[in-house]
């Protein structure tokens, strides 16, 4: 510190310039017109000028360029007898440095009371300053926040509310500062709130946990909030900061996405349980569909069971690529379309092809499907397969095999014909039909996953169980309840043909009129001995129509097959003619054309159905009461 010389006069001034010296802060003397005339150690440490050349320099030299008209006015206050306290400005250290100070200056007096120099204590507030800044600028982007920013006490008492949170729930800062948490709580989650403060007091974050708030007026407010602790300086927690953001839009419209999603798997199952197929009489089935439990859950399998009438039944499994509302209704527009070819009686193979054709033109081009037409009463079925997994046959004795059936290309493709294959259909025979749901796994091969169906099926037919027993076994095996799920659609369908008609006779007559009365006698005498003399009248009398036809306007030769069973008399018709007749209004003075009005008002059924070489027209009578005692007549007939 420069000499006490520099001071002359009294003993008071010396012991001001002793008092200085051991100043923690920087002090300094100058005169009135800024030339310093004392310098503490202090001084030296904050500004770098040692006291030997401080000491005789102008005040300037701390001065930034900006605020030399400061200090001028500074000491002219003083030099009036004005102390200064506390004065925030800015000084220069010898490398350059600016620093914040706080400034203190008060004049020191003669003994005579005139003012003849200025003491002046600086402090650094540099960080003080910057601190400052830093929370200001905080303070800046906690009020301009899109999200509430609130902090309040462990005990949930608030003490921060910034302009969010006034938005979001409408009370001012002067309103809820001091108030209870609970003002915003809903009456049912007041335990909610109560765990959550007592989770963050032990050190917890809690981070989007998603809950609701009362605003002004009772209003609901569906938030995501963001808790913390506030610690102090030792680590103790000390209040709870929390983040809200409005959800109450994206609730809402979760809300409607997921009302329609309901409404899309709603309609979309609806669109399934159509196919859900319906009991025929010469068929028993038991169905399953399960949607996918992942992503948009009902897709595009589709099952179906069609009585064709005459005994026969067709079965349709498909399976359109993708899952969801668009998958489930291209699925209901290929099963309507493949129901009403199957109804038109088109054979599996026309059906496929015209089911290709018909698929190229919609949204959804990638599609698998077998179309299987099962005829108990000739004993056999014809299998035509796009791309579709195979179809399992479970025999009498409870044998699995598959069905030798060329796989052909999905629908959509186009370029390659479909194939069918006709195959034995023994009484007794179950047939399993599925989609990949149910037996594709990322972490198994397919072909492991299809034996260890057949196997399954083999197990459970082993036992001889009802349908619905062996498909919920056979899903339990294939679908165990600790897999996590299934990724597709899962359909099975199971469909057994019990039993073989109880009796059936065929005849091959010529192409000419003798063959009519020859076909009447033929169908009246196996009535007889098939004790069904009550039908005759109207058999015969239908046959006769068709046979007529058939030799009138057909290529001979002519087929006559009849059948029945415990419920039904089937009288079939086959020429080497293509083109299928149909019921029409003769007029007055035609003789001809009132066959099959007839046929169309006696029999239960009628239809016609194209052949390999020709077609079939056929119709069916109930029998008036059960044929039991007719079997055990007809025990060792052979027709």
């Amino acid at each position: 510190m420069a000499s006490a010389d520099a001071f002359t006069g009294s003993a008071g001034k010396k012991d001001v310039f002793q008092g200085l010296a051991g100043c923690s802060d920087a002090a300094l003397i100058k005169t009135l017109t800024g030339t310093v005339l004392c310098w503490n150690p202090a001084a030296e440490l904050m500004f770098g000028h040692p006291a030997d050349q401080a000491v005789g320099r102008h005040i300037g030299m701390l001065l930034p360029a900006d605020l030399k008209a400061e200090e001028t006015l500074l000491l002219e206050r003083v030099a009036r007898g004005e102390t200064v306290e506390h004065y925030e400005t800015r000084r220069l250290t010898r490398d350059g440095r600016l620093l914040d100070v706080d400034v203190s200056l008060w004049p020191i007096h003669e003994r005579d009371g005139t003012i003849h120099a200025a003491c002046s204590v600086m402090r650094d507030i540099t960080r003080r300053k910057r601190a400052d800044a830093k929370a200001d600028e905080l303070a800046v982007v906690v009020e301009s926040a899109q999200d509430a920013i609130l902090i309040k006490t462990l005990e949930g008492q608030i003490t921060f509310w910034n302009g969010a949170a006034h938005r979001l729930y409408g009370y001012a800062p002067a309103e809820i500062v001091g108030r209870h948490i609970d003002l915003l709580i809903p009456p049912d989650l007041k335990d909610e709130e109560a765990n959550l403060l007592e989770r963050v007091g032990h050190g917890e974050r809690i981070e989007h946990y998603e809950t609701r708030r009362l605003a002004v007026g009772g209003r609901i407010v569906d938030i995501d909030v963001t808790l913390w602790p506030i610690r102090d300086r030792t680590g103790v927690i000390t209040g709870i900061c929390s983040t809200i953001r409005d959800i109450t839009e994206r609730k809402r419209a979760e809300k409607h996405l997921t009302e329609l999603h309901a409404q899309q798997r709603h309609v979309a199952l609806a669109l399934h349980l159509m196919g859900a197929s319906e009991q025929i009489p010469s068929a028993r089935a038991a169905t399953r569909y399960l949607p996918s439990t992942q992503g948009q859950g009902v897709g595009g399998d589709w099952l179906d069971l069609i009585d064709l009438g005459a005994a026969r039944v067709g079965v349709v499994i498909g399976d359109v690529m993708g899952r969801g509302f668009e998958a489930a209704v291209v699925m209901g527009q290929l099963r309507s379309a493949a129901r009403a070819l199957a109804l038109a009686g088109l054979s599996p193979c026309e059906l496929m092809r015209t089911l290709d054709a018909f698929t190229r033109g919609l949204p959804e081009q990638f599609v698998t499907c077998a179309y299987l037409e099962a005829d108990p009463a000739r004993g056999e079925m014809t299998v035509c397969s796009a791309g579709h997994l195979p179809v399992l046959r479970i025999g009498p004795d409870a044998t699995v095999a598959r069905l030798a059936v060329p796989t052909g290309i999905p629908l959509g493709v186009g370029g390659v014909p479909h194939e069918q294959a006709r195959l034995p259909l023994r009484a007794g025979t179950t047939l399993a039909l599925c989609t990949d749901g149910l037996v594709e796994t990322p972490h198994h091969d397919l072909d492991a996953r299809l034996e260890h169906l057949a196997t399954t099926l083999a197990a459970v037919f082993a036992t001889a169980p009802e349908l619905e027993d062996a498909a919920d076994r056979t899903l339990a095996a294939m679908l165990p309840d600790e897999a996590p799920g299934h990724a597709d659609d899962v359909s099975l369908l199971l469909v057994s043909f019990p039993t073989a008609p109880l009796a059936a006779a065929h005849i091959q007559l010529v192409g000419e009129a003798a063959s009519v009365p020859a076909a009447r006698r033929f169908l009246a005498e196996h009535l007889h001995r098939w004790h069904l003399a009550a039908l005759e009248d109207t058999a015969v009398l239908l046959a006769s129509e068709l046979m007529t036809n058939a030799v009138r306007h057909a290529l001979g030769p002519v087929r006559l097959e009849i059948w029945y069973s415990d419920r039904e008399l089937g009288v079939e018709v086959t020429d080497r003619s293509t083109p299928r007749p149909c019921a029409r209004l003769a007029g007055c003075d035609e003789e001809s054309g009132r066959g099959l009005l007839l046929v169309e008002a006696l029999a239960d059924a009628w239809s016609t159905r194209p052949e390999t070489n020709g077609k079939t027209v056929w119709f069916t009578l109930q029998l008036p009461a059960p044929a039991e005692s007719a079997r055990t007549a007809q025990e060792g007939f052979s027709p």
